[in-house]
């Protein structure tokens, strides 16, 4: 008799996503991203942080100052990693787990990339302009989303 406490679809891309964000060097957030295809397979992960061959150690981390002397201007959030990061074909029809609800910027790439499904754990920028935005973007393209129920599981891993 097989075992009943395994954990769901659900749990296991967002708990992927989670793991992909503890990669992140940002000190203050730390995102991940899981693209599934429809047969819920793994196709692309990604988390936010610099482009390849900018050091970690020469860019800022800050969220204060202007443009050049804080983060922003730099780091590639997760959601665009895992679309660049993908090296398959197509990304159309699939679903996006995040533990951080996209950006408008963001939202622009998953809607081009075809992802039909973003599936995302914390909206902590929930009537923001830019959440406002990604929200309409995804509405008018037919893009759905929800929030992650989460179900109080805890999984501790020895690493």
């Amino acid at each position: 008799m097989k075992r009943n406490d395994y954990i769901s679809w659900d749990e296991y891309f967002m708990g992927v996503s989670k793991l992909a964000g503890l990669r992140s060097k940002d000190p203050n957030t730390q995102v991940g991203s899981c693209i599934v295809s429809k047969e819920h397979k793994i196709l692309s992960i990604g988390y936010n942080g610099l482009p390849k061959g900018c050091s970690d150690d020469e860019f800022p981390w800050e969220r204060e100052g202007d443009m050049l002397h804080s983060k922003y201007a730099f780091v590639t959030h997760s959601e665009l990693n895992a679309i660049l990061n993908f090296r398959g074909g197509s990304l159309e029809g699939t679903t996006l787990y995040v533990s951080l609800f996209p950006c408008n910027e963001c939202a622009k790439a998953i809607i081009q990339a075809g992802i039909r499904c973003v599936i995302y754990d914390d909206d902590k920028y929930d009537g923001t302009p830019a959440n406002i935005a990604s929200k309409k973007m995804f509405d008018a393209a037919g893009v759905e989303y929800r929030r992650y129920e989460r179900t109080g599981r805890t999984i501790n891993l020895d690493l």
